[in-house]
């Protein structure tokens, strides 16, 4: 860079037209158009439930949405709900609407974590705690 010129920002000197341009800031419409500006999903399920697809890696999965494909691909290996919205970087909301709309089209299966008459299971809490104090 020659000297005098700063840059990207604050100069009258235009960037190279083969330079990268600066990423926009993300917007909060894509996740509302994603999933057509509902906010819940359709089945109720656990942040911690795990995710499995059923189709087969073989399938032709082209023709379904970019988000939907990702979340095939992601559920080859069973992973949690919070584990796929962090993976993906989208908001927990929208990937619930996503799952649900895909358990009901048959395309994933939501595993719920077994509860005995509302108790939560007391070998996940030891774990989680375990994990807490390990932090």
């Amino acid at each position: 860079m020659v000297s005098g010129q700063q840059g990207w920002a604050g100069d009258s000197t235009p960037p190279h037209p083969s330079a990268p341009r600066p990423q926009k800031p993300s917007s909060l419409v894509r996740p509302y158009a994603v999933t057509g500006g509902r906010t819940a999903p359709r089945m109720k399920f656990a942040m911690e439930a795990l995710v499995s697809s059923v189709t087969s890696e073989y399938q032709d999965i082209s023709l379904l949405s970019p988000e939907y494909q990702a979340i095939i691909q992601l559920t080859r290996n069973v992973r949690s709900v919070a584990e796929i919205s962090a993976l993906l970087r989208q908001p927990l909301g929208v990937v619930r609407v996503l799952i649900a709309d895909m358990a009901s089209e048959g395309l994933i299966r939501v595993h719920q974590p077994a509860l005995d008459a509302g108790k939560p299971d007391l070998n996940l809490l030891e774990r989680v705690l375990s994990g807490l104090r390990r932090l």
